[in-house]
């Protein structure tokens, strides 16, 4: 569902309940948007706020515009972040470290997938710590609709002329977040996209769900995917050893790729995740 979101809106997706005064609704603008996507940003954040923050301490949340541009801050009093650590806070893979994933049981979405839905809408985010214990304040800025004429509407996760209705995809990567993110994205064309977290998951689910499309990742615990693209090449082809395969891999380098080739796969997509790429390979691989 596309929907405008306004101050009043934003007020809504985070359960407040005063009555917005009619000149701060003309003074904030509204974002050209999908309402569902932009509240598990807000949600994910602030949630990811209370989860860090220690009992007494502080969130708050406040948004106003900035020129051509709405801004939302997500402030929190709680655990803070290493300095040396912001600058790969959104990407995938990355754990501060494995003490406080296992504590506070991991990061719902995950930062990596914020991050990719926030830019999927024409926007930024960015994360700024004084250092541990000292708080965080993580901020989003998105286009205003009546000013956002660089935002190509009919791209990215809102391209209407992309159906992918029916294509059954088998999704495979041991980090969870990845997963939900293919998910996310895959979902806004149609596809229908089942998960495995490890190679033996995918293997015991290929031939009863008949997939379509395979993307795998490649550094997997126990059984990698160059490994499983292999078991699934040995396949009869009626049993889908034929099947189209894309690894989406952090190996990125040229003999990365030339590699995932050799072994099976018809297209490598490195890490971070280009939605627009990934999209562009499913349509070229089902429809050559």
């Amino acid at each position: 569902m596309i929907a405008l979101l306004g101050a009043s809106g934003l007020g809504l997706l985070l359960g407040r309940r005063e009555k917005p005064a009619q000149d701060r609704r003309n003074r904030i603008g509204q974002v050209f948007g999908d309402s569902a996507r932009l509240q598990q940003v807000v949600w994910n954040l602030l949630s990811n706020a209370i989860k860090f923050t220690p009992k007494g301490g502080q969130v708050t949340v406040d948004l106003e515009e900035m020129d051509d541009r709405v801004r939302i801050l997500v402030r929190d009093t709680g655990k803070g972040i290493k300095r040396e650590f912001l600058p790969y806070l959104f990407e995938a893979f990355r754990q501060e470290s494995s003490a406080t994933t296992r504590q506070h049981g991991g990061l719902g979405l995950g930062l990596a997938i914020v991050y990719q839905l926030v830019e999927a809408h024409g926007g930024t985010i960015w994360a700024d710590s004084p250092g541990e214990g000292m708080g965080a304040t993580f901020t989003v800025e998105l286009p205003l609709f009546d000013t956002a004429t660089n935002c190509d509407r009919s791209g990215g996760l809102h391209d209407q002329n992309i159906d992918l209705s029916g294509i059954r995809i088998l999704a495979v990567d041991d980090s969870s977040d990845t997963c939900e993110l293919l998910k996310i994205l895959l979902s806004e064309y149609g596809v229908e996209v089942t998960a495995a977290t490890s190679a033996a998951e995918a293997i015991a689910t290929f031939e009863t769900l008949q997939p379509d499309v395979l993307i795998s990742d490649i550094g997997m615990p126990e059984v990698d995917g160059y490994t499983l693209i292999q078991q699934i090449r040995a396949l009869a082809p009626e049993k889908g050893g034929n099947i189209p395969a894309i690894a989406l891999t952090a190996y990125a380098r040229e003999d990365d790729r030339d590699r995932a080739i050799e072994w099976g796969y018809q297209c490598h997509i490195p890490k971070p995740l280009d939605p627009d790429r990934l999209v562009e390979a499913i349509v070229e691989l089902i429809h050559p």
